[in-house]
């Protein structure tokens, strides 16, 4: 189930010549709907990172529909899922009203912040992300 994570209005600064919103922005918007769908699962990125765990993007997949121009008030969607021990699948909607204009998933990975290396989760984490990847709100 896709979870409401925000809404953006277009920033002239986020389009492209042509006036429709740069491709590589819509990873940004990835991002925040990524941080936003866990924030409102109880689980701050900073805190994450304050524990010594990191989640660097390991893999992205974006699919255009349609594009956003300017002064655009577009709604991002989030839902996780997949969690498999070390990584996690972010899986993500950007529509305008009901057109949907991008979809597509990033996959993460887990790792220690001091030494870069992969690195596994356990207890609360752990239990906070199998619930997600279940979709269990």
């Amino acid at each position: 189930m896709f979870h409401h994570a925000l809404d953006y209005r277009v920033a002239y600064a986020d389009t492209d010549r042509m006036g429709f919103v740069y491709y590589g922005n819509y990873l940004a918007l990835f991002e925040r709907t990524r941080t936003e769908l866990l924030r409102a699962n109880g689980l701050a990125y900073a805190d994450l990172e304050a524990a010594g765990t990191a989640m660097p993007v390991i893999e992205a997949h974006l699919n255009y529909h349609a594009p956003a121009r300017y002064d655009d008030v577009i709604s991002c969607y989030g839902e996780l899922t997949s969690f498999k021990g070390l990584r996690v699948t972010v899986s993500c909607r950007i529509m305008l009203g009901d057109k949907l204009l991008v979809d597509g998933y990033t996959v993460l990975s887990f790792i220690d912040m001091a030494t870069t290396r992969p690195k596994r989760i356990d207890g609360e984490l752990r239990a906070l992300f199998e619930k997600l990847a279940e979709n269990k709100p």
